[in-house]
């Protein structure tokens, strides 16, 4: 991934209901390089920490930490030569970290309790449970769309149907969009469905790249349906996987509410370049597909939003119609214009809004208590 842009990180001490300084979290640095994770294994103590990731490699990465292929939390877009800061809160168990190129060998991250400290303290999460519930149906309905809507992409390239394929396309993906907080829970799947060919060695040209980008690859780049026929079964036996998978997710409150945030902080430090779709030039649809799940998710949460800080609430959906207004210019009969065709000065004109919405949807999680 090439970011862009670094959003400034907005540390949870300093946000209304933070920790006190008595119980500032643990600092670990680590650094990615070429290679991997340096060190290959942390350990750490229950509660929060704060990780300084620095980005020693040559590309830019996304830093993860998982436990058993899901994702636990991340900090993404860390450009080559500079660091970022993830702070998150680990109970006690044996996670991985994700380490630069997907190639490389995923990093140990140990979380234990000393002996001298005690048992570590239960976790008090907030507890959101019918905004949860709202959401995860939500999701599921946007997941079935997504799923009718990559069978006919994948029918139609198998088929050799390359216009129809073509046109298939943005619509699928929109819908992957949407629900890219949820997705990417899975590290597997969102790996093999939605990686960039910069995430691996060889490019385009190795033969791990997959998923929606590999079509885009031959449909767009290559102008051909030839050799997709076996990333198209891929990627539709991936989807029908994720859609199994969600149906059986607990989704958390800081799955649902960081989500907001992320889905537009990508848009700002990565996908108003033009990173994103760049066969296609589709990316104004995964606008959309972002500022839609980011803002189903607000919507959710305003009542809470209103009571707590309805400042941030405010400048939070003023944003959101300013970015709305600034897309809608870009509108066609059947979905977008080429993202090419778009002047510089146009570009700027929507990373403004965009990136002032996600510095404000960062907030979230510390107004509302969410570790």
């Amino acid at each position: 991934m090439r970011p862009f842009l670094v959003l400034p990180f907005v540390a949870l001490a300093a946000l209304p209901g933070a920790a006190s300084a008595a119980d500032a979290p643990q600092a670990v640095d680590i650094t990615i390089s070429d290679k991997g994770c340096q060190p290959e294994r942390l350990d750490v103590k229950p509660g929060r920490v704060a990780f300084k990731i620095r980005n020693a490699s040559r590309r830019g990465v996304e830093w993860e930490i998982l436990k058993d292929n899901m994702v636990v939390d991340e900090r993404e877009n860390i450009i080559p030569g500079f660091s970022a800061v993830l702070t998150t809160k680990l109970d006690a168990d044996t996670y991985e970290m994700t380490c630069g190129l997907l190639s490389n060998p995923k990093g140990r991250l140990i979380v234990k309790v000393a002996a001298e400290d005690g048992p570590a303290a239960e976790a008090n999460p907030a507890n959101f449970p019918r905004l949860v519930a709202d959401y995860k149906s939500y999701v599921a309905g946007e997941v079935a769309e997504m799923v009718a809507r990559t069978r006919t992409l994948t029918d139609a390239a198998k088929a050799g149907q390359l216009d129809a394929a073509r046109a298939a396309y943005a619509p699928a993906h929109l819908l992957y969009e949407r629900i890219e907080p949820v997705a990417e829970v899975f590290n597997d799947l969102d790996k093999s469905m939605d990686a960039r060919a910069d995430d691996y060695e060889k490019k385009e040209a190795d033969p791990a790249f997959s998923g929606f980008h590999r079509i885009e690859y031959g449909l767009f780049e290559k102008r051909s349906t030839e050799g997709l026929a076996a990333p198209a079964d891929r990627l539709m036996k991936d989807v029908l996987e994720l859609q199994s998978r969600i149906a059986r997710l607990e989704i958390t409150p800081k799955v649902m509410v960081g989500g907001a945030a992320e889905l537009i902080e990508e848009v700002a430090s990565k996908k108003i370049s033009g990173e994103e779709d760049r066969y296609s030039k589709t990316d104004l649809s995964d606008f959309q597909g972002n500022l839609d799940g980011a803002q189903k998710i607000v919507t959710l949460l305003a009542p809470d939003l209103r009571s707590r800080d309805p400042a941030l609430l405010g400048r939070v959906e003023e944003n959101f119609g300013r970015v709305d207004r600034g897309l809608a210019k870009y509108r066609t009969a059947d979905g977008f214009q080429s993202y090419d065709r778009l002047a510089p000065e146009d570009q700027k004109a929507l990373k403004g809004p965009i990136t002032a919405l996600a510095e404000d949807l960062s907030k979230l999680r510390g107004t509302l208590g969410i570790d």
